[in-house]
């Protein structure tokens, strides 16, 4: 036990140890957020504990150099004067006061050996964070503003949707700008137009058609582009996606036979061992010796391999309808293949290996249609055309 509490105790002393260089040679590189940051959560567990001294001084330290060094940057950036710098300040600011906020319930933090109070000197960073506040507010809604008034792309609107929704995120209710954050994504949209195309000699599920058109069962969370299967007379459509069967080849019905012999020497019975005068051996117990007896038996193992197979190729083709061209276009292929397998015996089945025996309970089973085929290896392009429909993107000029 002894030893147990030594060992516990040398790693405990290592782990710290190497947390408190750790943090001096982040303090060392100017990584003055990690150090902070691990001083006080190394503090907020036990700010008491003597090993913990170490990250008092450390954090005494970092918070100094790191609050002089932002409070310089700051007052870079104001000199400076470009508006552009708004956001940063502000952060700097919102940053400067959430360290403080985090160390301040950890007061007073003593240093023993010193015999002292780490000194920690707090400002009131609250008008500069309002002030900076409300320059970032008007700076974001100019700019989102113009950007929405003069978009070229619909990337442009997007943008302007960014930059409202984050006006909204630090300063809510700013003007109108949840009205704005509404009118940026609506006119960001990208409404695209969807159809299954048939250029094959089979005929397609009707399922299979409805499911690849249901798109709600890709799982997407598009902001930016909305699919509509049966479009709306009040919608503006910007593109067209078409899902084209362009071949469906289907194998003919084949069963495979396959034979297989089998033979193997079983266990059939047993006789009494006998001396050399005809009498019945016994052990040592008085019980009759049995002697097991062999026979060679034969089975001849006939499997049947039913065989259906179907290749599905096409295209996911994406169409401009401002320009009436084609704009992207992306393979789709699939394959499915039907396989049954049964089993009929000629002879002593004991002659079978073990995997055999299970074929044995089966029979012919029907073969799928050719619409359940087709059906089945579609099955494969919902995943492939999920891909594309997340890889796909739009962007092209408005229209003036």
């Amino acid at each position: 036990m002894k030893k147990i509490l030594l060992c516990i105790g040398i790693t405990t002393l290592f782990i710290g140890c190497s947390g408190a260089k750790r943090t001096q040679e982040a303090l060392n590189s100017g990584d003055y957020s990690h150090a902070i940051n691990t001083a006080i959560n190394r503090l907020t567990d036990n700010k008491v504990k003597k090993g913990n001294q170490k990250f008092i001084l450390l954090l005494e330290e970092a918070y100094q150099k790191n609050t002089e060094r932002e409070l310089g940057q700051i007052a870079f950036m104001e000199k400076d004067g470009n508006e552009s710098h708004y956001e940063a300040i502000f952060k700097t600011y919102t940053n400067l006061r959430d360290i403080q906020e985090r160390i301040k319930p950890l007061l007073p933090l003593r240093l023993m050996e010193e015999s002292r109070v780490a000194q920690f000197e707090f400002n009131d960073y609250e008008n500069d964070i309002i002030d900076y506040k409300e320059d970032l507010s008007e700076f974001l809604y100019d700019n989102a503003e113009h950007l929405l008034s003069n978009a070229v792309h619909k990337m442009d609107y997007r943008k302007a949707y960014d930059d409202f929704v984050y006006l909204e995120e630090i300063n809510p209710g700013f003007e109108d700008t949840r009205e704005k954050i509404a009118e940026a994504h609506q006119k960001g949209i990208d409404y695209v137009t969807v159809d299954v195309v048939n250029n094959s000699q089979q005929i397609i599920p009707a399922r299979l058609s409805e499911e690849l058109l249901n798109f709600n069962t890709y799982g997407l969370n598009e902001l930016w582009v909305k699919y509509h299967t049966n479009p709306l007379t009040n919608v503006d459509y910007s593109y067209k996606m078409q899902i084209s069967f362009e071949d469906i080849s289907i194998s003919p019905e084949q069963i495979r036979e396959k034979l297989i012999s089998k033979e193997k020497q079983v266990k059939d019975g047993f006789r009494y061992a006998r001396d050399e005068n005809g009498a019945i051996v016994k052990d040592s117990l008085g019980n009759k010796i049995k002697i097991d007896k062999f026979k060679t038996v034969r089975c001849d193992f006939e499997q049947f391999i039913q065989t259906k197979s179907a290749q599905v190729a096409g295209q996911v083709r994406f169409f401009d309808l401002n320009t009436k061209q084609e704009i992207h276009n992306y393979p789709l292929a699939s394959e499915f293949l039907f396989e049954h397998s049964y089993a009929n015996i000629n002879g002593d089945r004991r002659a079978l290996d073990q995997d055999l025996l299970p074929l044995l309970q089966l029979r012919a089973v029907p073969f799928p249609t050719n619409e359940q085929m087709v059906y089945d290896a579609g099955e494969d392009l919902k995943a492939r055309i999920k891909d594309i429909l997340v890889s796909q993107r739009f962007n092209r000029p408005l229209a003036r």
